[in-house]
Formats: structure tokens, sequence, C-alpha cells
């Protein structure tokens, strides 16, 4: 049986895609932390059949809107004193910028490296994000 302990303070990232739970521990850069972490791969989901979780003993600043775009069906529970005072279901976002790198070997986001990549949400139910400069779309899988 695993056994983790109950996070005093901290955060839990819940109903992370089976999966895609090491892709949101580097992104954190919890692999470099100097406080308890735990990723739990692969574990049961009534909704999913299997998900992903990470616990942090620490309140740390997460950028939603990149999280949302790893995994919109993300939940992060903030905890004070081992209760759960919020709860932040994430989302699509509207806009994503330094994260997807444009594949149209035209772009000027692939010529000059000063030009930040910035994509823009066009169909949320295809989850399609297309770049600002080139129009080129990105489809998120």
């Amino acid at each position: 049986m695993l056994n983790v302990d109950t996070i005093k303070n901290g955060l839990v990232i819940d109903h992370i895609q089976a999966g895609l739970g090491w892709r949101v521990f580097n992104w954190l850069g919890l692999d470099k932390a100097s406080f308890a972490t735990a990723l739990i791969m692969n574990a049961s989901s009534g909704k999913s059949g299997k998900k992903d979780i990470i616990k942090i003993d620490n309140i740390i600043n997460i950028d939603y809107s990149i999280l949302g775009f790893i995994d919109s069906n993300i939940t992060v529970n903030v905890i004070q004193d081992s209760q759960i005072v919020r709860k932040i279901k994430m989302e699509l976002p509207p806009k994503v910028e330094g994260v997807i790198t444009c594949k149209n070997p035209r772009c000027i986001t692939v010529t000059e490296n000063y030009v930040t990549p910035q994509f823009r949400l066009t169909n949320p139910s295809k989850k399609e994000y297309r770049c600002v400069y080139c129009d080129d779309l990105y489809k998120r899988g």
C-alpha cells in the first residue's frame, strides 16, 4: 500500500491526465525543489480510470494558464492547516506565450530569435491554437 503524508500547507495538483504528471512536475521545477514533493502516477480515478497527482508541501507560484494548457482537466487544491481552502479548476487559456514553438519555417518566431512565439485559442472544442504572427495551426492533443 502506498502511503504519502498529509500536506499541512501546500498544493495538491489533482486530475492530471495519466502520463502527463511527469511533464507538469518538470515544468514546475519540482525535480530541483528543496521541500517535500510527491508525484503519484496512474492512481485510480472514478472519472477517467487513471490519473496522476502531484503533492507539494509548500505554497509556490504557478502560471495557471500554462497548467491549463498542459491539461485543462487539472484541479489545484490549496491546503492550509491540513484543510482544502480553495479549489482552482483549470481551463484552456485564450492565449499562450513562449510555450509552443511555431512549426512554420517562414514564421518570424523561427527566423528571429528575439520574437516570442504567441498562440491564440481559435477552437476550444478541438483544442486548436493559431500563431499570432503567421496563423499556423497548432492542435493540442
